[in-house]
């Protein structure tokens, strides 16, 4: 068979589909279906078309913000270090933490001696905290920052805080460099920040850690609520942080997430 023969054999909705899944693989966000046919030249209606259908057979998840990749994506059961099986990931354990604790979900991840915010999902009634200042630059303010800290060997949180200011963001953040380093290496498997980086907020965060992976898991919940049990939010976060760090080890070494 000629080389014109056996491109005129290529099915083009197929090469299409391929094509969108590969750019949302890729992807460290969630992907808006309008964006995901701008990137891959496709028209929109063509784009929802075969976005339904890669959603309906599971490879594709559609998120409020996006879609990300569905639990059929091969990368989920042969291994992959993909920012999308990341992504997606998180995505799945913020929904369950959210769904869980009825409040609004964080997870950020340190890289390259800085600590990001990964992603958010938001609860209906418990709507996130407004993030006037980065996280990269208020790790010793946020339950998140400070757990990601406190797992740190101490040479690299030595060298965070030494390029990082502690800036009192409220009148109850933890600014002197001392009392934080005193609080951080007492460590504990969870963390609590009550208004130091914004009044009205409590933030409960503890550890996601796997190979190559040093993260934390929150909820923001409004101080005024009283009556809330941070022991048995903490239960609740154990176990969902507990489950994306095996998912995340295994899919590190090319094995069957549990």
């Amino acid at each position: 068979m000629t080389a014109p023969k056996r491109e005129q054999t290529l099915i083009g909705s197929v090469q299409r589909a391929l094509s969108l899944v590969d750019i949302v693989a890729n992807s460290a966000r969630p992907v808006p279906v309008k964006a995901l046919a701008t990137a891959a030249g496709l028209t929109p209606g063509t784009t929802y078309n075969l976005v339904r259908t890669l959603v309906h057979e599971g490879y594709l998840q559609n998120e409020p913000d996006g879609v990300v990749l569905g639990s059929r994506f091969p990368g989920f059961a042969a291994g992959s270090d993909s920012r999308g099986v990341f992504l997606a990931r998180v995505r799945e354990a913020l929904n369950t933490a959210s769904d869980r604790t009825g409040v609004t979900a964080y997870l950020s991840r340190y890289s390259d001696g800085e600590v990001h915010l990964v992603d958010i999902v938001d609860a209906r009634r418990s709507p996130r905290v407004e993030l006037w200042v980065g996280v990269h630059d208020s790790a010793h303010a946020t339950a998140l920052g400070k757990q990601i800290l406190a797992e740190l060997p101490l040479e690299d949180r030595l060298d965070y805080l030494s390029r990082h200011p502690l800036g009192e963001l409220t009148p109850h953040t933890i600014s002197d460099r001392r009392a934080l380093l005193t609080q951080l290496e007492r460590g504990g498997d969870w963390m609590l920040d009550r208004e130091e980086y914004a009044i009205g907020h409590t933030c409960i965060a503890v550890p996601v850690s796997a190979p190559g992976v040093t993260a934390s898991l929150a909820v923001s919940v409004p101080t005024e609520r009283g009556d809330v049990d941070v022991p048995g939010v903490v239960r609740q976060l154990r176990d969902v942080a507990g489950r994306l760090s095996l998912q995340l080890g295994a899919e590190r070494f090319g094995q069957f997430p549990i």
